[in-house]
């Protein structure tokens, strides 16, 4: 197999692996102050996407023109649709270039085969699998066996321990070639339970003191699983952004959750703002969940915008903040920017780990199992130290291991 890594190398964000010239393994974009996508020139027969997340999926719609075969689990489709018409809405909005049109999306609504996880399907001479990875709902790694027999799994965005949302990943198939991310390597998340705990303490210190609560939340996986927790301590809260529509896409999928009961109560229980009675929000003692989970753009701005001078109130943040985001200034500076308009935040900024990735341990012992099952070559992709991940898995396992800088090549 020759593989070719167009995005995700040494970095976070806009995943793309193209395995024999022929089939590409995700297609994201990296957001930031300038969006970022894969190296281009590349003509894939077919697209195989882990999950929805625009960092692996956002960018598929751009090589509709190249008529490749799309595969992906059924939520993730719904779930990648709405991004896109969202992302195309956006950039009409803003006068901007979304990077695919009206055309290139029903282009990949057409093109587009939802598969299960666990059922076998072929593609341009490639047999190949979806395996439950973990991370939001409908996401799957991908296993891949090409022509010659060789196999190689794809782990995309994984993890391995349950949380509120869904179950981890486990039974992996053996391969002869791993492709694993690296986002946490060499930080271990703290215990879920203590984190929840010191969220929950926080949140209340702050209504008690008449503050308000804004948690930024990633549409897709984080909005849910925060408002479940809120709803296991019976705190109401107001949720707004693209993470009510994703619930509703969840529900049309309930073997894709952990407990879909709870989910639906904790929807039930928020109450549910739109934009045009955003207004009606009081300012006071409220918890407010929203979007954009990095604070780059969204119904979180409007917030911001009317509080962010209060010192009473916090921004809890629940999500990894990519370099050059509204989060990570916020959190190491102490700065957004809103409307083109640079405001030094009164209000307080904290960060929690809600991370939907397997943290060091998990990681290694991923590496492990598949070592000890006969992987021959490791490449560590999708985090900012995949070096020193490479480094570990040749020194303490002694396989064949790799950090893949942007657009390097390898045949395997």
């Amino acid at each position: 197999m020759k593989l070719e890594f167009k995005g995700a190398s040494r970095e976070v964000g806009r995943s793309a692996v193209l395995v024999d010239d022929s089939i590409m393994l995700d297609y994201g974009l990296k957001p930031g102050e300038h969006t970022q996508y894969p190296l281009n020139g590349s003509k894939p027969d077919a697209v195989l996407v882990s999950h929805a997340h625009l960092d692996h999926a956002g960018a598929v719609p751009n090589l509709m023109d190249m008529a490749p075969e799309v595969f992906m689990t059924p939520l993730t489709f719904d779930l990648a649709a709405m991004l896109a018409r969202d992302t195309l809405k956006i950039a009409d909005r803003k006068g901007e270039d979304a990077g695919f049109d009206s055309m290139d999306l029903s282009r990949f609504m057409q093109k587009t085969n939802t598969i299960d996880p666990d059922i076998e399907f072929h593609t341009h001479g490639y047999r190949a699998q979806f395996h439950d990875a973990g991370h939001i709902p409908g996401a799957a790694s991908i296993y891949l066996e090409g022509k010659d027999s060789k196999s190689l799994f794809y782990t995309g965005d994984i993890n391995t321990l349950d949380t509120r949302l869904v179950f981890g990943a486990g039974d992996f198939p053996d391969a002869d070639t791993l492709i694993i991310e690296s986002t946490y390597f060499g930080e271990d998340h703290p215990p879920r339970k203590e984190m929840e705990n010191a969220f929950i303490d926080s949140l209340m210190d702050t209504l008690n003191i008449g503050g308000n609560v804004i948690i930024p939340a990633f549409a897709i996986g984080r909005t849910q699983e925060i408002l479940m927790l809120l709803e296991s301590h019976g705190i109401g809260a107001y949720v707004d952004g693209m993470g009510v529509s994703a619930y509703k896409l969840m529900m049309k999928y309930p073997h894709y959750l952990r407990n879909p009961n709870q989910l639906k109560r904790a929807f039930k229980n928020a109450t549910i703002v739109s934009g045009r009675k955003r207004d009606k929000v009081p300012l006071e003692s409220s918890v407010i969940v929203t979007t954009a989970g990095m604070l780059n753009g969204g119904p979180v701005m409007y917030y911001l915008k009317k509080i962010f001078k209060d010192p009473k109130s916090k921004i809890l943040i629940t999500g990894y903040q990519v370099e050059g985001t509204n989060g990570r200034m916020a959190l190491d500076n102490g700065v957004i920017e809103n409307d083109g308009v640079i405001q030094q935040l009164g209000i307080k900024v904290e960060q929690y780990d809600f991370s939907a990735h397997c943290g060091d341990r998990e990681l290694k012992a991923i590496v492990s199992e598949f070592c000890d099952r006969g992987t021959e070559h490791v490449f560590t992709m999708h985090g900012d130290d995949t070096e020193s991940f490479a480094e570990w898995i040749r020194e303490e396992i002694g396989v064949d291991a790799h950090a893949p800088e942007l657009g390097e090549k390898f045949n395997v």
